[in-house]
């Protein structure tokens, strides 16, 4: 080995035990993630919880999480978390926001990133039921463990934010579909009144729904006309697209 090599050899070495000196002399800090999968079904929105499994949170509901391993980055985590405590595979996961209180967890210091997804819960069956683990109303949730209520909550107004701006709301429908279904959907997750016809006119201006000529069928109201959504329209239209207001 020449000189040079050797040179260079010791200046790199030098160079790793640098880094992993400094990354010693780091303050070591729990990272975890936490799930907050909203659900629909029966024209109600919901979210998937189970029942923490500290003393000091004795019978209380908390979301879906775990530290992160020191080997994955946060989306695996997420996903990890989500397949392990659900045995749900496959869902589309949004990091929405971190949260780092000083006193929110009782163990000492811990930071979490939340991510949120929404889906239709009848077509997603649990493979897992431990701790408890159930679809509970949104609107009925009072107190939770550590700060998942206002994690919760945040995440919530997040959800009516994002379907405003993006046609989230279309995975949780049939292909084809009736407005009276759409607006049940938003009327849902907004946790509002809205008024019939101003929804269906903002909606028939927007060119994103394709009448399929048909109407509903073993309803007990007036049965509507079926749509679909146009989802190459909204690709080409997307970018300049200001999104709903209601």
């Amino acid at each position: 080995m020449s000189d040079l090599t050797k040179s260079t050899a010791t200046k790199s070495n030098l160079g790793n035990k640098n880094v992993v000196e400094l990354v010693a002399s780091y303050p070591t800090m729990p990272l975890t993630v936490d799930c907050v999968i909203f659900g629909f079904d029966d024209n109600s929105l919901k979210v998937l919880l189970i029942k923490s499994d500290l003393p000091q949170f004795y019978e209380k509901w908390c979301l879906l999480g775990d530290q992160v391993h020191s080997r994955e980055d946060l989306d695996a985590a997420a996903n990890r978390v989500l397949i392990e405590r659900t045995g749900i595979k496959k869902v589309y996961l949004e990091q929405v926001h971190t949260f780092s209180q000083l006193d929110r967890h009782p163990g000492g210091r811990v930071v979490t990133t939340v991510y949120a997804s929404l889906l239709n819960s009848k077509d997603h069956s649990l493979g897992i039921s431990e701790n408890e683990l159930k679809w509970h109303p949104v609107n009925k949730l009072v107190e939770m463990a550590f700060d998942h209520k206002e994690i919760l909550d945040f995440c919530y107004g997040w959800l009516q934010k994002r379907i405003q701006e993006h046609p989230l709301v279309l995975n949780l429908l049939p292909e084809k579909f009736s407005l009276r279904q759409l607006q049940n959907v938003y009327e849902a997750i907004l946790d509002t009144k809205l008024d019939r016809r101003n929804f269906r006119k903002k909606f028939a201006s927007m060119g994103f729904l394709i009448d399929t000529n048909e109407m509903e069928t073993h309803v007990t109201h007036r049965p509507g006309k079926l749509y679909k959504f146009d989802f190459d329209q909204y690709q080409k239209r997307k970018k300049n697209w200001v999104g709903i207001d209601f």
